[in-house]
């Protein structure tokens, strides 16, 4: 066999194992909006994050929400938590939840600015750019892109020919306020609509996409409040031009949901290619596990993780 014959059956294999591994399946979970009780809580968490060790999935996700909206939003408390996200195996992923900054003002929780909690989240969760977990993954950051510097919590990652990103979307209606300052909301509402487009953009060569968030954007009909309603246009918009699968998992109302809540055409008709993935929370602390299945034309099966 010469040298040219030799390459090219080297390269026709190559792209055969390369093939075979991109069809392979693998798992992730998803929990989120605990621990809220605490410190009862805390023996709980411990076996949730044993439990996860053992199951040993590709990646997990925290969609927001380590602690309730009436406990302290104190720097110990936040402490605590990074060292729990590190005690967990696999790559573990987390964005911010409302509980962690915007409710922060209320008395129970300690009355704090909402912004300065903010920017300790960001200082303290989001000063690298790889996940929390013993194994590490690397995350691309909105951060790297011309005048978003400040978003370090949005995040893109891929596995397996799968687009994978977090978006900063939080509930207490996205920080908006219906009188007041509204400054904070409006730039990161003027990110995440920017950071839409990069997904999807990322997302254009990948079998699929699924996004992460913490705030319940359908809480209370199908027709979005102010504080998501251009997010949740655009996402329909850019979904629609995708033609492919796409999936959104957030926390928020502490209930295990898989629906297609986004309507198109007048209201008339579903968005089919949509499907959102809601986690439990509070005193159901269970978790989701998905398993992408290259088989499947849906490309995920959704199982509920109960945790003793």
């Amino acid at each position: 066999m010469n040298l040219l014959r030799y390459l090219i059956v080297i390269g026709s294999l190559f792209i055969a194992q390369l093939s075979v591994g991109q069809q392979k399946k693998f798992t992730i979970v998803a929990f989120g909006d605990m621990p809220y009780q605490v410190p009862n809580d805390y023996p709980k968490f411990e076996r949730v994050i044993q439990t996860l060790n053992k199951q040993n999935p590709d990646f997990i996700v925290h969609v927001g929400d380590f602690k309730s909206g009436s406990s302290l939003c104190s720097t110990e408390y936040f402490e605590k938590m990074h060292a729990y996200f590190e005690t967990i195996n696999p790559p573990f992923i987390y964005t911010p939840g409302d509980n962690e900054w915007t409710d922060c003002n209320r008395k129970a929780a300690g009355e704090y600015d909402p912004n300065e909690r903010l920017a300790l989240l960001r200082k303290m969760f989001f000063g690298s750019d790889k996940s929390f977990g013993k194994k590490k993954i690397n995350l691309l950051s909105q951060a790297k892109s011309q005048g978003f510097e400040k978003f370090v919590e949005n995040n893109l990652w891929t596995l397996g020919g799968i687009q994978f990103a977090t978006i900063h979307l939080v509930g207490s209606n996205n920080n908006f306020k219906e009188s007041g300052d509204n400054q904070e909301f409006i730039e990161r509402e003027k990110a995440n609509l920017a950071w839409l487009d990069q997904i999807f953009a990322a997302a254009k060569d990948k079998k699929g996409l699924m996004l992460f968030t913490q705030a319940d954007m359908f809480y209370k009909d199908l027709k979005p409040s102010k504080g998501f309603e251009k997010v949740v246009n655009k996402l329909s918009e850019l979904t629609q031009q995708y033609g492919k699968q796409v999936f959104l998992v957030n926390g928020d109302s502490h209930r295990f949901i898989t629906d297609k809540p986004i309507l198109i055409n007048n209201q008339k008709a579903t968005l089919m290619n949509f499907t959102r993935i809601q986690v439990f929370g509070d005193a159901e602390m269970a978790a989701i596990k998905i398993t992408y299945d290259p088989k499947s034309t849906s490309l995920f099966q959704v199982e509920q993780l109960l945790i003793d």
